[in-house]
This record gives C-alpha cells, structure tokens and sequence, in this order.
C-alpha cells in the first residue's frame, strides 16, 4: 500500500528514487546493470532494518498515527467473522466513534468495543477523529453487560487521542461514563481482552481498557497524555514532544518493561500501514492465542488476577529514613 514518507524514511525514498532510476537506465540503454541493481536493494534493505530497529519513541508516535495505519474496522474485518454492529446507549445516541457489535474469533464467539478514525476530513467528522462521547463508553458498556449476560467474552480495540473534551461532552459526563466502564468492567464475569492498535490516549483508552491481558501493537503507544499537551505543561511548547515522549515511557517496549501490558505483537517492518493483511494476521494469532488461555481459567480465578493486575500499577516504594536524618 503506498503512503507518503514520514520524515526518518526520507533516506530509504530516496535510495529507492535512484534504484528506479538505474532500472530505467538499463532498460533504456539495454545495458547490463544487474550487479548494481542488487547492491542497491540490498542497502535499502539494510537501510530500511537499521531505521525500523533504531526507531525513537516519537517516531513510533508518529507511526501509531499514520493516516494509513489499519483502523479498528480494518482488524474487524481481516481478524473476525460474522461481524453485527450494534448502535445506541439506551440513554443519548450512537457514538460514531466507538462501534460495537458481535463477532466470531476463529471457533469463539464474543463481543467487540473498538475506537475507530477517519482517513478524510469527511469521516473524521463522523468518527469524531476517534474521540468517543459519554455515550460512545456507555454503548460500549452496553455491550459488554450483553457478552456478561450470554457469556461471551469481551474483546477491545483501542485507538483513540483521548475522550472528546468538549462541552457536550462535560455535560453529558464524560468522566463518570469512564469511571462507571473501569469499575464495571473490573468485575465483569466473562474475559476481556484488550489491544491497543494505534493511540492509546489517556482516560480515552482507559475506558474500554482494563483487561485480563492487554496487548499493544508494536508501534502503538499508550500514556496518560499525548506527548504534545505533556511538552506544552512542561515546556510551555509544544515543540519539545519528541523529549516529552521518550520521557513518558509509551512505546510497546517500555511499556513491557513496565508490566503494563502483557505482549507486544508484531507488525510488518516499516508499519502495520505497509501491510494490512500481515498485521492483521499477527493480531488475530495473538487474539486467539490470549483469548484460548483466558478461556481456560476459572471466572473466580480470572477476576482475582484481573484485580491484581490493576492493583499493582504505580507501586512505589520509598527508603526509610533514620531518626534525625
């Protein structure tokens, strides 16, 4: 799929605008450059596998938002069967934003809530640039109590910048609609499996997040807030959110490190963007995968470690200090 260069592959465009031109100057000249032809895409090769291991953290974040990147409707269709939306919280509407419905993974039967974007300005206005409403969390809450009721277990695809901060939705309270979701899905008593796809911004993930197993995406990130509002708080500028995002420790690696997610799945080098049927091929192996486990321990059991899992992040331990000290 062709996509326009981000700034860091600027030296891979360009070894390939000069291969072209020497297979059109063979052609032309009928003239035997096979050897050179070689040579040259075996340095884009090894150009390409230096840049894409080398990646700092807000050139993943520029990749989590390439505007090709697979979306959540993307993944739906390549990694589930049978797939059924269902709109409307009951309450206010239907949120654009967070489409939700009943699926098949592989032989299991289960709900999906996901977050999905626009690729034009034209369904970024629909899709709300993948910022729910309350009630795009109250949907989604809807259909996870309606997987509880059927037990059919709960799968999450997590891309957003973060909730829509907007007056409507401060009306409409967006933040007890994210606190009801993390307390009702905390004892939810079917399995839930969360991933995050792209972005993973702050309450916005959250919402839909917590999970017995969470995955990312290998160049997704997720963090309490964008590097961009963190460097703007920081800094007074936005220009600092490359150092804004290494500090903030959001790549999948880090993340890792960190116990707070529970496996990085792989994408195709150069980005999920570069090949949507292989990263959606890696994603529903981790899926199945995940979800087969979580199958087979007991509800009870699932729900402790569940709890604990969430219970454990952010602990922190300070030194004694001595009397007079």
């Amino acid at each position: 799929m062709d996509s326009p260069p981000l700034d860091f592959e600027k030296p891979i465009l360009e070894l390939q605008r000069r291969l072209q031109e020497l297979k059109s100057h063979s052609d032309k000249h009928e003239i035997d450059f096979d050897s050179e032809v070689e040579s040259m895409e075996l340095k884009i090769r090894e150009t390409r596998r230096q840049i894409y291991e080398n990646l700092t953290a807000w050139q993943r974040v520029q990749i989590a938002r390439h505007v090709r990147r697979p979306f959540a409707l993307d993944y739906i269709a390549r990694c589930f069967t049978d797939w059924v939306e269902l709109h409307g919280d009951r309450v206010f509407g239907d949120d654009k934003a967070m489409p939700c419905g009943l699926a098949k993974l592989g032989p299991y039967r289960c709900v999906v809530i996901s977050q999905q974007k626009g690729r034009d300005t034209k369904e970024n206005v629909k899709r709300n640039f993948g910022c729910a409403y309350p009630e795009g969390y109250r949907k989604a809450l809807r259909v996870m109590r309606l997987g509880e009721k059927f037990n059919l277990p709960v799968m999450a695809l997590i891309d957003t910048p973060g909730a829509y901060p907007g007056i409507g939705s401060e009306e409409r309270h967006i933040a007890e609609a994210i606190a009801v979701n993390l307390r009702e899905m905390m004892v939810l008593r079917v399995p839930i499996i969360a991933t995050v796809i792209g972005e993973g911004g702050s309450g916005g993930a959250l919402g839909i997040g917590i999970a017995d197993r969470v995955l990312i995406l290998e160049n997704a990130y997720y963090s309490v807030i964008s590097p961009e509002a963190c460097s703007a708080i920081l800094w007074k500028d936005r220009k600092h959110a490359p150092e804004a995002a290494e500090a903030l420790k959001l790549t999948a690696d880090d993340l890792m490190r960190l116990g707070v997610v529970d496996e990085v799945v792989s994408e195709p080098e150069g980005g999920a963007h570069r090949d949507h049927d292989l990263a959606a091929a890696n994603l529903g192996a981790a899926l199945r995968r995940n979800l087969k486990r979580a199958l087979e321990t007991p509800i009870d059991e699932l729900l402790r470690e569940r709890y604990a899992k969430f219970r454990k992040l952010g602990n922190f331990a300070e030194p004694k200090v001595k009397n007079g000290a």
